[in-house]
């Protein structure tokens, strides 16, 4: 059943969201890995002629020039070559460890991907198409550097610090949201088999989004910190070992309630349904209350909001986390699911 937009949540019970939290968090148990390739970047350089005299006038008779009154050749410009565009780091690049180097390589590949993203979303490809290599390798290589400060927050205090302040506070907002999801997860002997795809188009998830927000006046930006802890916009497909399932991991009792006779594992009803379920738990005036209920944990009440803080101060930060991916966190250390090649972290 449909009801106008902005109206009352649409329930049939009051049963809590419920599962598991280490469950649910699979798809946020984020590490920040690196990228390759190349970026081109077109170089034009001042061409000329050599400037020559003009040649005198022909006689009107057939008589051959005097010698040494021919025209000189003309010289060929002299073109600069391009310079050569700064290499991608690989998926496994190693990560800097003293907070200089960590300082300059996140404000290098902040810049990057800022410029990237410009790109990509300028032409329309985010509507329809993949991203770009160059998206998807700098958001990678800019999530394992938040990885490492948020497992080494003395050094991170230090990073910040070397910042500039338009990139301080950004880089502390997420590496604080990573930290405190890190501390809701245990690691496991042995990594569970998982089902993964790609999402949606990032354009097409954003409609789904605003979509939501006009039915039930829920902030979008929330919705989409809350997809991206839970499932990393989709990508983590498979239900939680308590049976929470679909994107927006829900129990069966709780889409029962709220799912408005929706498929639980479709993207529009999945966000609609979440809508109107922290829209019953009182977003948008209360958005702390309404997230807890939805997971019992502050942290993740805590790391949702930095999140969707990100966004609605930079919409690229939306563009970024959508690059992030998939990591499950074992025993033997952290492997990523989803991404480019190789996928183990250096």
């Amino acid at each position: 059943m449909d009801a106008p937009d902005g109206g009352s949540p649409v329930a049939r019970t009051g049963r809590s969201r419920g599962g598991s939290l280490v469950a649910s968090l699979v798809g946020l148990t984020v590490a920040l890995s690196g990228c390759a390739g190349s970026q081109g970047v077109a170089s034009t350089a001042a061409t000329g002629q050599t400037p020559t005299r003009p040649a005198p006038a022909q006689s009107t008779s057939a008589q051959p020039a005097p010698a040494g009154s021919a025209t000189p050749p003309m010289t060929p410009p002299t073109l600069e070559p391009a310079p050569r565009p700064p290499a991608l780091p690989a998926p496994n690049a190693v990560i800097p460890k003293d907070p200089a180097g960590l300082a300059r390589s996140l404000s290098d590949t902040a810049e990057r991907l800022r410029s990237a993203i410009g790109d990509w979303t300028g032409d329309g490809d985010a509507a329809t198409g993949q991203p770009p290599e160059p998206v998807v390798l700098l958001a990678l290589h800019q999530q394992r550097i938040y990885r490492y400060l948020a497992r080494n927050p003395q050094t991170a205090s230090r990073v910040y610090t070397r910042l500039p302040k338009a990139l301080a506070g950004p880089a502390k907002d997420d590496v604080t949201a990573i930290r405190k999801l890190l501390s809701l997860v245990h690691p496991v002997s042995k990594p569970a088999k998982f089902r993964v795809e790609e999402p949606e188009p990032a354009d097409a998830l954003l409609r789904h989004f605003r979509h939501a927000e006009r039915r039930f006046g829920v902030e979008w930006e929330v919705l989409a910190a809350v997809m991206f802890v839970e499932t990393k916009f989709g990508r983590v497909r498979s239900p939680s070992h308590t049976g929470a399932k679909g994107p927006m991991q829900f129990m069966p009792g709780t889409w029962a309630a709220y799912g408005m006779g929706g498929d639980v594992h479709d993207t529009r009803d999945a966000l609609l349904a979440a809508a109107n379920y922290l829209r019953a738990s009182g977003a948008p005036r209360d958005y702390r209350r309404a997230l807890y209920a939805y997971n019992h944990s502050w942290a993740y009440v805590d790391a949702v909001l930095l999140h969707a803080r990100r966004i609605k101060r930079e919409i690229d930060s939306y563009y970024a986390y959508y690059n992030w991916q998939v990591y499950v966190v074992t025993t033997r250390g952290e492997r990523r699911l989803t991404g480019p090649s190789p996928r183990d972290p250096a």
